[in-house]
């Protein structure tokens, strides 16, 4: 049994190097860190990326030459990290909301669409709407909530929308810290430096879609899955943790299905380690784990019910269930182009009237491209996609059709023009933009990758989690990395429980680079 635990692992380990390892090359030889003039893009980085890549080679060359520099940088921000993180955490929520007050566009796209259907009960009668979620039926629930949302507040701007959604991002990293702190309390200063960089290089605070929606369920179930790992713990605490855990997980499921693959990672783990001996992984708390085992699965299916019943009982949008868009079409999808959104079989999944022909039209279109690219074309496109789904740190901005309804070249007059000139299509810093969160992204891969070293539950847990997602947008439509931010509660709680041993192997690294003394 224990060399299935030890082949378990490996098989883990193999899938993760080609996986990640793609990540992260494709990251480093990302277009979007091409200074100067992109012709990919048509736009150029200013003086404003310059000055920073300036200021950032004279700030680290003095840091590790000047040892008064290095001893103030530490003192601040390693020895008196409580209040210097703290500071920066607040300062990044203080800009997001001024960011989201000053820049909340009405998006086009599925968001638009979302946004459109549940301000007003006229527009879900308009025939373009009620054959979008006929044919859309996954966008049902969340649009049903932002209703709710309508009818209890009385809200309906976008603006409301997007302030929502900055709570959720948020909301989301405080219980990644929550995690990092029950797994790791030394790594907790690092999880809240990383944190902070990655909420500042996050615009889609302004996109109250499920992308950034589904983020605090899957960071509260991930939450509750390390507390339910704590036998010393209270039995109380841990059962609370299990109906959060079944409701989380459920409500994951209906925001966004494949969000849900961090589960059964968890599952896939905890079965490995039962090759070790089941008496070893229970402990002696037989009772406990069966206790916690029957009320996080009640709570999982009453929550899947009562949200079931809900949504088949619901009166506000009509939707035809014969025209659903089958699974097979977004396979079908994902081996062509970029792998990812094919117009001309969108298109032909709103002629086709019945799902069985889709189904066979999307079947059709699938074994002719996988004939087409071969055993070794689709291994090379595979690799390509795997790119394309998870190396851009913008995660895929712009890249969806009609990504804004307003005019996408603004001015230079006032904060508001300003902020858009780095986010807009035709924008004067959306190559700085571009750059940066690039830049940021790269650094955020290769902390994970230097953190590779002794493989603990909790890792394997979080680096298998990420391989079935990766497995899942390799299969299934892609083409851009807005579908990784799903994941990204996983991303960083590893990449805080990587810092500590990324700082031993770059250490080790750095001297084995280093030019010996005798050298000439």
């Amino acid at each position: 049994m224990t060399k299935l635990y030890l082949f378990g692992q490996r098989v883990i380990d193999f899938f993760w190097l080609i996986l990640f390892g793609t990540t992260l090359f494709k990251a480093w030889t990302s277009i979007n860190l091409i200074l100067g003039d992109n012709s990919f893009y048509g736009t150029s980085t200013t003086l404003l990326t310059t000055f920073g890549i300036i200021f950032l080679v004279v700030f680290f060359s003095l840091y590790h030459s000047v040892s008064s520099i290095h001893e103030v940088v530490y003192h601040i921000f390693v020895e008196n990290w409580h209040w210097t993180a703290s500071f920066l955490l607040i300062l990044v929520i203080a800009f997001q909301l001024f960011f989201v007050i000053n820049v909340h566009p009405v998006s086009g796209f599925d968001a638009g669409m979302l946004h459109y259907a549940a301000v007003s009960k006229k527009h879900v009668l308009e025939p373009n709407v009620a054959a979008y979620y006929s044919l859309n039926q996954n966008n049902l629930p969340i649009t049903l909530v932002m209703r709710w949302l309508v009818v209890k507040t009385g809200q309906t701007s976008w603006l409301f929308f997007d302030l929502l959604t900055v709570a959720l991002v948020d909301l989301s990293a405080f219980l990644n810290l929550g995690s990092i702190y029950c797994l790791k309390p030394a790594a907790l200063p690092g999880a809240i430096y990383l944190h902070c960089g990655w909420l500042f290089f996050f615009p889609s605070i302004i996109m109250p879609y499920t992308d950034a929606w589904v983020l605090p369920f899957v960071s509260l179930y991930l939450l509750c899955s390390i507390i339910l790992t704590k036998p010393k713990l209270f039995l109380g605490y841990r059962l609370v943790a299990a109906v959060l855990f079944g409701i989380s997980a459920v409500l994951t499921y209906w925001i966004k299905p494949s969000a849900i693959i961090p589960v059964i990672a968890m599952v896939l783990i905890l079965i490995l380690r039962s090759f070790k001996g089941l008496k070893t992984l229970m402990k002696g708390h037989w009772a406990d784990a069966i206790l916690i085992t029957i009320v996080l699965m009640e709570s999982a299916g009453v929550t899947y019910r009562q949200i079931d019943h809900s949504i088949k009982a619901q009166t506000y949008i009509k939707v035809d269930q014969s025209r659903a868009i089958p699974a097979i079409h977004f396979m079908a999808m994902g081996v062509y182009g970029q792998g990812g959104y094919s117009e001309k079989q969108a298109v032909k999944m709103t002629i086709l009237p019945t799902k069985q022909q889709k189904t066979a039209y999307s079947k059709k279109m699938l074994i002719k491209r996988l004939k087409a690219l071969g055993t070794w074309g689709y291994f090379k496109f595979l690799i390509t996609k795997q790119g394309n789904n998870t190396a851009d740190g913008t995660f895929g901005w712009l890249r969806e059709g009609h990504f804004f309804r307003e005019n996408q070249k603004p001015s230079d007059r006032g904060i508001s023009n300003r902020l858009k000139n780095y986010i807009y299509l035709y924008g004067r810093h959306i190559a700085d933009f571009r750059f940066w969160s690039q830049a940021w992204w790269v650094f955020f891969l290769s902390l994970i990758a230097l953190g590779w070293g002794r493989r603990s539950d909790e890792i394997q847990t979080l680096r298998l989690s990420l391989i079935g997602g990766f497995l899942f947008l390799l299969l299934f439509e892609g083409g851009r990395s807005r579908y990784v931010i799903q994941y990204l509660p996983v991303l960083l709680v590893l990449a805080a429980l990587s810092v500590e041993q990324a700082q031993v192997n770059w250490k080790k690294l750095w001297q084995w680079t280093k030019p010996s003394p005798d050298s000439p």
